[in-house]
């Protein structure tokens, strides 16, 4: 049996996995007062799983951030409280067995590689845009991390080919710099240049509909939305290859995306013979708890005592 857990910043969540099939899933409130409690929280929806199931599991956790190669201690996460702490090392200490910790975007794509929207895939580029914009990367069925473990992280690459127009908006990041790809491939992004264009707010998935029903506006914030992606995407396949990228997070709902990004990318990429699929993810929100129950292979989970 293998366990994931999803920390996220106002949820936990918990699945239990035999081989694909589902076996518990539950969900409680993250604990907000200090980072010993969310330790405590996880141990706790651990053994009650395994109580429940009279059985007992390997551990995986997806975290909105990532374990520092250099230092053993979160960083890059978006729930502060996490960041400088040996997470994977206090939790394997409460639980009193290994424990492995991954970012969220690359528990993503390695759940949608071993058995959702990309199984059968060997090279696998998955995309999170939502908020923000994030990414994994899956080849041969694991998970690359890389010498930083920042592998995927395509939304902090400049925006590829900028026009002149793109150039002198130049969008400040979060991180600091300016011209992000998430600066543009965002629903932050996506809602700020509705409002500099139509001098209204409205979130991207309203946008996505006023361009349905014919707004002029909308339909071309909507269309330069388009070919930002096809452009950042053409990137990766130029220097990845990927057999497919799979979407996921809020905008991955923007239907279009899926009859109107091939087409550019193909445009766009190196001397294209095929084209790389682009496809929408099958488990939804349930791809980072999964992902992070794959991140023990069954002979793994089999072998711990």
């Amino acid at each position: 049996m293998r366990i994931g857990i999803d920390l996220g910043g106002t949820k936990i969540e918990i699945i239990a996995l035999e081989g694909g099939s589902e076996l518990l899933r539950e969900r409680v409130a993250t604990p907000h007062s200090d980072y010993e409690r969310t330790i405590l929280a996880m141990r706790d929806l651990v053994r009650s799983a395994e109580k429940k199931l009279s059985r007992r599991g390997s551990v995986g956790v997806a975290i909105p951030g990532a374990i520092s190669p250099k230092t053993g201690l979160v960083k890059n996460a978006n729930s502060t409280r996490l960041i400088g702490h040996p997470l994977d090392r206090d939790l394997a200490a409460a639980l009193e067995r290994p424990v492995r910790v991954a970012n969220d975007a690359n528990c993503f794509v390695l759940s949608e590689a071993s058995d959702g929207a990309a199984t059968g895939s060997d090279i696998v580029f998955g995309i999170i845009v939502g908020t923000g914009c994030g990414g994994g990367i899956c080849v041969g069925g694991r998970v690359l991390t890389g010498a930083h473990a920042i592998t995927g992280e395509w939304g902090h690459n400049p925006l590829p080919s900028p026009t002149a127009q793109e150039m002198a908006v130049s969008p400040r990041c979060y991180c600091g710099r300016s011209n992000c790809i998430e600066a543009w491939i965002s629903g932050t992004g996506l809602s700020a240049d509705f409002k500099r264009r139509a001098k209204r707010d409205a979130t991207a998935h309203d946008i996505a509909a006023l361009a349905a029903s014919g707004d002029e506006t909308a339909r071309a914030v909507m269309a330069d939305f388009y070919d930002r992606f096809a452009r950042s995407v053409a990137a990766i396949v130029n220097i990845l290859d990927p057999d497919t990228i799979v979407i996921g997070g809020g905008l991955s709902n923007i239907d279009t995306l899926y009859s109107e990004l091939p087409s550019r990318v193909e445009s766009y990429a190196f001397t294209p013979e095929g084209r790389t699929r682009i496809v929408k993810n099958l488990h939804g929100d349930s791809s980072g708890v999964r992902g992070a129950a794959w991140l023990w292979s069954e002979e793994e989970a089999a072998a711990l005592p």
